[in-house]
């Protein structure tokens, strides 16, 4: 193990980080995604400290494939810009770029600082970094060229103990932010680590600030969740832990009011999970099969004259809809999502059938159902 210095203000030499090579940390650069070691030579032939960072990171050192490699780099967001015509630059309060490969989509972002604040978006260095990051196992830097993990904060060893902590301390981590607590529990599920206890019930106590939460933001981690390779393990932690009654408080109320509702709910999402490839709309179906189960009227139940299909499907989608809030998924996705669960019934819905933006005005209907 080597070590990273800075200097204090005396001028002195002072040990800032763990910089394990790679008999130590035995990342196999195979697993690197060769277009982000594309993007980090570049900014680094620019004059740009660069790394990998976050749960890729920890992917590796874990010997799993990592699904998204994420790029931090002492470049602001104008710069990335210059020197990567295949991007663009998204956000508004906090500025991030994405560089575009086919397909494919890196998010580089620049170190930000501490000195205004936890959630400042000032531009910083890379001890300052570190600090605005969750947990530790999420906080290493990978250099794929030099082949070294930069540690600042024990992360590697956190990874080796299987344990979850937290960076920020444990008394503000969930106030700053409480979309931590759901990183949290996904963390532990996906990687069979441990929470502490002062960290588990902390979750527990702190489980309602998640009610002041944007459907936007909820809406990106019920999706990452259910798109995940754990998702029925991460659904049932988040349940134990009081968490999932924010995100989707109807199905949260049935796992408590119907029998077996629980079991089934979170069992749909294991043939799913398995899969690397989705069908458009095949997570989110996992989300409301059981509750359309009881309210969809998929082949019009016996009834003399049978309902329109048109009807049928509106219905169902509405219901669907209302299911799932806060949840705000994109239209197309659960207008697929409710197909599927047609199709599974001997339905065939064809968009055709419809008229256009027979569902646009669905949105409406809702909300004035809410308010009323």
């Amino acid at each position: 193990m080597r070590f990273r210095y800075s200097t204090n203000e005396k001028g002195e030499p002072v040990k800032k980080a763990a910089v394990y090579t790679w008999n130590e940390h035995g990342i196999d650069n195979g697993d690197v995604d060769p277009q982000a070691v594309s993007i980090i030579e570049r900014l680094r032939a620019n004059g740009f400290e660069s790394y990998i960072v976050g749960g890729a990171v920890r992917d590796l050192i874990l010997k799993k494939k990592p699904k998204d490699f994420d790029i931090v780099t002492a470049a602001n967001p104008t710069r990335i810009k210059k020197i990567f015509r295949n991007s663009r630059i998204i956000g508004n309060r906090f500025r991030l770029v994405h560089v575009f490969f086919g397909p494919k989509i890196f998010e580089v972002s620049t170190f930000r600082s501490i000195k205004d604040g936890p959630t400042s978006n000032t531009f910083g260095s890379i001890e300052d970094d570190v600090l605005r990051r969750d947990f530790t196992l999420n906080a290493l830097f990978y250099d794929p060229i030099k082949q070294v993990v930069v540690d600042f904060v024990g992360g590697m060893n956190d990874i080796k103990l299987k344990k979850i902590r937290p960076i920020i301390p444990i008394d503000r981590i969930f106030t700053d932010d409480p979309v931590r607590m759901i990183r949290a529990v996904k963390y532990g599920a996906a990687t069979d680590f441990k929470l502490s206890l002062p960290l588990y019930w902390k979750i527990r106590k702190q489980s309602h600030l998640l009610a002041a939460v944007s459907p936007s933001r909820l809406t990106e981690e019920i999706f990452k969740i259910i798109n995940s390779s754990q998702a029925s393990r991460i659904v049932n932690d988040l349940d134990n832990a009081g968490l999932y009654q924010y995100l989707q408080p109807q199905a949260a109320a049935l796992f408590k009011s119907r029998q077996g509702f629980r079991g089934s709910y979170i069992k749909n999402f294991e043939p799913v999970q398995n899969q690397n490839e989705k069908k458009p709309g095949q997570a989110l179906s996992a989300l409301i099969r059981n509750y359309m189960e009881d309210v969809a009227d998929w082949n019009g139940g016996g009834a003399d004259p049978v309902p329109p299909l048109q009807d049928r499907y509106r219905a169902a989608f509405i219901a669907a809809r209302k299911f799932i809030l806060p949840m705000n998924p994109p239209r197309v996705e659960l207008d697929s999502a409710v197909r599927l669960l047609f199709a599974e019934h001997g339905v065939v819905v064809k968009k055709s059938r419809f008229p256009p933006g027979y569902l646009k005005d669905i949105k409406v209907n809702i909300k004035e159902t809410n308010e009323s």
